[in-house]
């Protein structure tokens, strides 16, 4: 009978043995690789005292000595007391509980006072023998340990359950989730063990706490519940789960050595058979585990290579940066099915953010402090970052980054390298489902932002292209129209030119032409002047004496006139006139219109006078007075039938230190096609017989010799406006 009973004892440790093994290496790896924090270490700390737990009831009952599996017993049980408070203090610590620290010292000071009694027959009198195994006998003291215990527990189940239902972040909501059903129920089902242990025969409930700590191994390795560094890589999976395949092919052996070798039978011929059925059985059992892994730990792996080819593709033949961030944003949306995708860029030394309505426009201006230390973090390390692997980091600037996460509303950041150190960054919210981001949408994402630095060093050098063809297609530009006002201005000089030797040309001939008709015009005169006195001397007088008087009369005035525009041409042809003299403007005007009075004083006009005060200019008083002339006769002419108003201002220019004298007529103006052609000699709008076309001509060379400027404006029908500007200080015209 004792084989069997042994036999019925080494089935009954297989669960808490596996137990152990699941225990010990979450609480290794939580110590390895969770860091030092005090949320890692009561972590630890739990799955250590669990682990210890299922080995001493493995121990205790494969141990032939009693007194020393009694030994034992007491001296884990010494330990395990103390997970209480451990318990307590890992759920306020990951919860952020600050406020019950007397619970987790109440706690601890009842286990202290609990191992003073330990290794007396109050907590353990000894052992029951049941089918199953050895298991201890309760004490007093053990029955309230295990209240105490069953407290523990249900307080942590309600504290985790509770935040679990108020917490609005998903990636919060589903670590209190594994929490609360990995620790919540092992502690559960430990605490259970108090059945046995008083009295009842029945199997320890708490032998499968490793069930439960499986699922919180599992969320653990997923979802990196601890901040483990975000995530741990496949071949750290697979190796764990290849220990625990190992374990199962051991589990195996040592059940077929024990029903069949010790049982009877040839040994060579059974251990021949058991190696075929581990051969055979090895390789499609591997394959499975390795698919049951990629299904529970890297769900979608194929659709994300799928999605990979097709993003690849389309980016590929991407040139324009809007749709480079239109395609970016949209896969990684419809991929991970997040509620927030956004992309930070850095452009010009600016910051934008693009979300999905807003990729192809220019983007919104980022300016935080702690945004931009969030891209220098990324810049410098090169690999995505949590939020929550932000929080937990030390630094000065740990805060400023994870306030950055905040402000985005956004749990991952996944940066886009560049040569120059980093194009921008990919930022998700939470995902739509609830779930967290795993290991396999961080290599798709990181895949996809790899792809996405080629493509938008290739959209930019693009760009950099076409702006560089468009800035030479500018200069062309401007360098065509600068060449086309050359050419242009080449061409106004040469009329400039051509225009100025035709009027000096004209000049010249008409000066050799007035001294020619001054002579016989002078004999004319002379001899009409005689013919007169002798005609109105005589006695005896024709019947026509006094029209023959009136027609020679009007043939002196006509020669006299005609003298008067000799003697004008003749002036303006001499450059030996002074022009120093100092003119006051205003006075010459008064003097012009005194010398027109007998023009104007019988005609129904109103001449208004609005005289600034002006300094005198150098100038030749006569030549300036006879250009005052003939502006205000041309005016006076230019009214229909005499009526209507004249305008005489002038005006002093300080910027210019130039004297302004303006005639402002409301007669019949001159046509728009013809007023470039008024300082032409013998131009004339007038009448025949009523103007020579020498007036504004005349006034034009004696201005500009003057250093000057006369300037027409006028419009059909509403009037016309000359313009005279003359320095001060006479300058050679």
């Amino acid at each position: 009978m004792v084989p069997n009973a042994l036999r019925v004892s080494e089935w009954y440790v297989i669960p808490p043995l596996l137990g152990f093994v699941v225990l010990l290496g979450i609480a290794l790896l939580s110590l390895l690789r969770g860091g030092r924090n005090r949320t890692n270490v009561l972590f630890a700390g739990i799955c250590l005292l669990g682990a210890f737990f299922n080995a001493d009831v493995a121990v205790v009952s494969l141990l032939p000595d009693e007194a020393l599996a009694l030994r034992v017993d007491r001296a884990v049980h010494c330990l395990f007391v103390f997970s209480v408070p451990v318990y307590i203090g890992f759920v306020h610590a990951f919860l952020g509980i600050a406020g019950r620290r007397w619970l987790e010292i109440a706690a601890w000071l009842i286990s202290i006072v609990l191992v003073v009694f330990i290794p007396t027959d109050l907590y353990i009198s000894g052992f029951h023998r049941y089918p199953f195994g050895r298991i201890a006998r309760a004490g007093a003291l053990f029955h309230l340990f295990s209240a105490i215990v069953a407290f523990t527990v249900l307080y942590c189940l309600a504290v985790l359950y509770r935040e679990m239902r108020r917490s609005a972040d998903n990636s919060r909501r589903n670590r209190i989730r594994y929490i609360f059903w990995g620790i919540g129920f092992s502690g559960l089902l430990l605490a259970f063990t108090i059945l046995p242990v008083s009295g009842i025969p029945l199997y320890p409930l708490g032998n499968f706490s490793f069930i439960p700590a499986v699922v919180l191994a599992f969320g653990v390795l997923k979802y990196d519940l601890l901040d483990f560094g975000y995530l741990f890589r496949r071949g750290t999976v697979y190796f764990l789960l290849t220990g625990i395949l190992a374990m199962l092919y051991v589990l195996i052996i040592f059940l077929f050595h024990t029903l069949f070798i010790t049982g009877g039978g040839n040994p060579f011929l059974l251990s021949l058979i058991l190696a075929l059925v581990i051969v055979v059985l090895f390789n499609p059992l591997r394959d499975r585990v390795r698919r049951l892994i990629d299904r529970l730990f890297f769900r979608g792996g194929y659709d994300y290579r799928q999605l990979l080819r097709e993003v690849s593709g389309r980016m590929a033949s991407l040139l324009n940066l809007s749709e480079i961030r239109e395609l970016l944003i949209g896969a990684v949306a419809d991929a991970l099915q997040a509620e927030k995708v956004i992309l930070l860029m850095r452009d010009q030394g600016l910051i934008r953010l693009y979300e999905r309505q807003t990729a192809g426009g220019p983007g919104t201006e980022m300016d935080a402090p702690e945004i931009a230390l969030l891209i220098e973090t990324l810049e410098r390390e090169r690999v995505p970052l949590s939020g929550s692997e932000a929080k937990r980091r030390a630094g000065e600037g740990r805060e400023r980054v994870a306030r950055a996460f905040v402000r985005l509303g956004v749990v991952l950041c996944v940066p886009i390298p560049a040569p120059e150190g980093l194009a921008g960054l990919i930022a998700l919210g939470q995902k739509g489902s609830g779930e967290l981001f795993v290991e396999q949408d961080i290599e798709l994402l990181t895949t996809i932002a790899n792809q996405a630095a080629t493509a938008i060093g290739n959209a930019k050098s693009y760009a950099a292209l076409e702006q560089l063809n468009r800035d030479l297609e500018e200069l062309v530009t401007r360098r065509t129209a600068a060449l086309s006002e050359a050419l242009a201005q080449k061409e106004r000089t040469q009329e400039q030119l051509i225009r100025s030797e035709s009027l000096a040309a004209i000049g010249q001939l008409v000066a050799g032409t007035a001294h020619e008709l001054n002579n016989p015009i002078s004999g004319a005169m002379s001899l009409v002047e005689s013919s007169v006195e002798t005609i109105a001397a005589w006695d005896r007088l024709p019947e026509n004496q006094a029209e023959i008087v009136d027609d020679l009369r009007f043939s002196l005035g006509e020669l006299r006139r005609a003298g008067a525009i000799i003697r004008s041409l003749l002036d303006l042809s001499r450059q030996t006139q002074t022009y120093v003299e100092p003119v006051d403007l205003n006075r010459a005007v008064d003097d012009a219109l005194r010398i027109l009075y007998n023009q104007y004083k019988n005609l129904p006009l109103e001449i208004e006078r609005r005289f600034g005060e002006v300094p005198a200019v150098e100038g030749n008083f006569a030549n300036l007075g006879q250009v005052l002339i003939n502006v205000i006769t041309n005016a006076l002419q230019a009214l229909p039938a005499g009526k209507g108003r004249i305008t005489l201002a002038t005006r002093y220019r300080a910027e210019a230190d130039t004297v302004l004298f303006e005639c402002r007529d409301t007669g019949i103006g001159i046509p728009g096609g013809v007023v470039k052609d008024v300082f032409k000699p013998f131009f004339t709008t007038k009448t025949v017989g009523r103007g020579t076309g020498l007036g504004l001509y005349i006034c034009h060379e004696i201005v500009r010799r003057h250093g000057g400027q006369i300037q027409v404006a006028s419009e059909e029908g509403a009037g016309t406006v000359v313009t005279v500007e003359l320095p001060c200080t006479r300058r050679e015209g």
